[in-house]
C-alpha cells in the first residue's frame, strides 16, 4: 500500500470513538466543500467565540468556583474570560494581514528579471484537534481557538474531566453558537481522552502533564498528526544581588497564589543569593499578607482542584520536613487550616531543600515555594542548566550584563525579567516549550502560523530558462555548473 493509500489507524469500537470519528469526518467534508474560508467568515467565528465568553462570564466564573471547592471570581474574569477574550480580539485585528502571502526571493536571482515569483500561502491544515486541561479549563481551550480560527481550522475539542461543570458549560456553550461541523466539544474520562488522541486530526494541540504527553504523542504518531505539546516543568526564579528584593517577592508571590499556583509556568524553585535568603522570607510573608489577610474564607485565595491533589502536596511538605527542610506557611492570620470545608493550603515556603526532596523532583503545581541559595551567579546557572529545561523562566535584577547571562547561558520556553508568568499575556510573542516542557508555539501571528500550513508556491516564467539544465549536457552547461559549485 503506497503512502498516499494508507488509512488512518482505527479509534476502536467504542461508542466515544465511533461518535468522535464520525463527527471528525463530517467536519473534514464540510472542509473540504466549502474551502478555505474567507477572512469574513474566519472573523465571523471569532465574534461568536468572543460573545460566548462576555455572555456566559457570570456562569463560568460560578462553574470553576464549584469544580474548584472555591475559586476566585475575579481571578476567573482575569484568567480564563478576559485573558481568553484577548486573544480572539488581536487575532480578529490582525488575520487579514496574516493571511497575505508571504513574497520570497527567487534563487538564483537572475531568474527573477525573467518573470520567475516565489511566495509562501498559508492554507488551512482542516481539522484542529484541543485536548485542554483543567487549571485554566476556558482559557486553555479559547484562547488556542484565536490561532485555530484566524488560520481557517475547524475544532474538536476534549476538555479535562477534572473540572467537569466547567467542560459541560463549554460543550453546551458551543452548541448554541457553533453548528457540529465547525466546532465540537466531546466530555468523559480517560476513556474518551485516549479515543480522541487517536484520531486522524490535521493537527493535534496538547495542554497538561508531560507524563501525559508521552501517550497523546504516541498515540498521535500512529497517524504522523503533526503536534504541539504545552506542557510544564520546574520553572526556576534566578534572584540577583541588584534585585529589588521587596519588588521581587511582590512579583513571585502575586505568580505563586494566582489560581493556588496551579499553573504551568507559576515559579517553581527559588535561587536566592546566600546573604539576602532571610531578606526574601520576610519580603514574601509581608507581600502575602497585604494580598491576603486572612486566607481561610477569604474569596480571592482560591482552592487545591481535589483531594488528590492536596494529598499530593501535603506529601511533598511532610517529605521536606523528615528530610531537613525547614517549613515556613505565609499564614497572616494564623487560621487553622486542619478544619476546612474545601482543599486550600497556605503558601509555604520550603527553605534549604535537597534534591533528593520530592518537591524538588516533580512539578509541584500549588501555593509551595522551595527556596534554594547560591554564592556565584554561575553557581545558579549550573543548577538550573543540570535538570530539564523548564516552561518558563525569571530573572529579577538591575545588572544589565548578568541578566545577559542569564538569558544567553540557560535555555527555557519564555522569560520574564523582572516579573513571572506574564510574558504568556502577550499576544505578539510565541508562547511554547522546549524539550520536556513542550513542543511548538502559538499565541498571535505564531498560532496562525501554527495552525497554518505553509505552502511553498513557485510560478514560473514561459520562457525556456532552464533549458540549460536538460540533458544532453556539454560545455555550456558545464560553465553553469561552475558558477554554482564553488566556495
Amino acid at each position: 500500500m503506497s503512502m498516499a493509500q494508507a488509512k488512518p489507524v482505527s479509534t476502536g469500537n467504542s461508542p466515544a470513538g465511533r461518535t468522535m470519528q464520525a463527527v471528525l469526518e463530517a467536519q473534514r467534508r464540510a472542509h473540504l466543500k466549502a474551502g478555505p474560508p474567507s477572512a469574513e467568515q474566519r472573523i465571523e467565528w471569532l465574534d461568536r467565540a468572543i460573545g460566548l465568553l462576555f455572555g456566559h462570564q457570570d456562569a463560568i466564573a460560578e462553574a470553576l468556583r464549584e469544580d474548584f471547592g472555591h475559586r476566585s471570581v475575579d481571578a476567573t474574569l482575569l484568567t480564563d474570560v478576559g485573558g481568553s477574550i484577548g486573544p480572539l480580539k488581536h487575532a480578529r485585528a490582525h488575520l487579514r494581514r496574516w493571511m497575505v502571502p508571504e513574497k520570497r526571493k527567487v534563487n538564483p536571482a537572475p531568474l527573477a528579471l525573467f518573470g520567475t515569483r516565489a511566495r509562501v500561502e498559508y492554507q488551512p491544515k482542516g481539522v484542529v484537534g484541543v485536548i485542554s486541561p483543567w487549571n485554566f479549563p476556558v482559557n486553555l481551550t479559547f484562547a488556542p481557538l484565536a490561532g485555530i480560527f484566524a488560520a481557517g481550522n475547524r475544532a474538536m475539542i476534549k476538555p479535562s474531566e477534572f473540572t467537569p461543570h466547567t467542560s459541560e458549560l463549554m460543550a453546551r456553550m458551543f452548541r448554541t453558537a457553533f453548528d457540529e461541523t465547525e466546532v465540537a466539544v466531546f466530555t468523559g474520562g480517560p476513556e474518551v481522552g485516549q479515543a480522541f488522541s487517536k484520531l486522524a486530526f490535521d493537527h493535534l494541540l496538547f495542554t497538561g502533564a508531560t507524563s501525559i504527553a508521552y501517550h497523546v504523542m504516541r498515540a498521535a504518531a500512529e497517524n504522523l498528526v503533526p503536534l504541539t505539546l504545552e506542557l510544564g516543568g520546574k520553572s526556576p526564579v534566578i534572584v540577583g544581588r541588584s534585585a529589588d528584593l521587596e519588588l521581587a517577592a511582590k512579583r513571585v508571590m502575586f505568580g505563586k497564589t494566582l489560581n493556588a499556583g496551579q499553573i504551568c509556568l507559576a515559579p517553581d524553585y527559588m535561587l536566592v543569593p546566600e546573604e539576602r535568603a532571610g531578606d526574601f522570607v520576610a519580603a514574601a510573608g509581608k507581600a502575602v499578607s497585604a494580598m491576603f489577610p486572612t486566607l481561610k474564607d477569604n474569596p480571592d485565595y482560591t482552592s487545591v482542584v481535589n483531594q488528590r491533589h492536596y494529598d499530593r502536596l501535603m506529601g511533598y511538605l511532610d517529605d521536606a520536613r523528615a528530610k531537613g527542610a525547614e517549613i515556613v506557611e505565609l499564614n497572616p492570620a494564623k487560621e487553622d487550616f486542619t478544619q476546612q470545608p474545601f482543599h486550600k493550603i497556605p503558601p509555604t515556603l520550603v527553605l534549604n531543600p535537597s534534591d533528593d526532596m520530592k518537591i524538588m523532583q516533580d512539578e509541584i503545581f500549588g501555593p509551595l515555594l522551595p527556596v534554594k541559595t547560591y554564592s556565584k551567579t554561575e553557581d545558579a546557572l549550573a543548577y538550573v542548566n543540570a535538570h530539564p529545561r523548564p516552561l518558563g523562566l525569571y530573572y529579577f535584577g538591575s545588572d544589565s550584563a548578568e541578566e545577559k547571562t542569564v538569558l544567553t547561558r540557560t535555555t527555557s520556553g519564555g522569560v520574564s525579567v523582572n516579573d513571572v508568568v506574564w510574558h504568556v499575556s502577550m499576544e505578539d510573542l510565541p508562547f511554547g516549550g522546549i524539550g520536556p516542557a513542550g513542543m511548538g508555539a502559538y499565541h498571535g501571528i505564531d498560532g496562525f502560523k501554527t495552525f497554518s500550513h505553509a505552502k511553498a508556491v513557485l510560478r514560473q516564467t514561459k520562457m525556456d530558462i532552464t533549458a540549460m539544465l536538460r540533458p544532453p549536457y556539454g560545455a555550456k552547461f558545464r560553465k553553469f555548473l561552475a558558477t554554482q559549485i564553488k566556495r
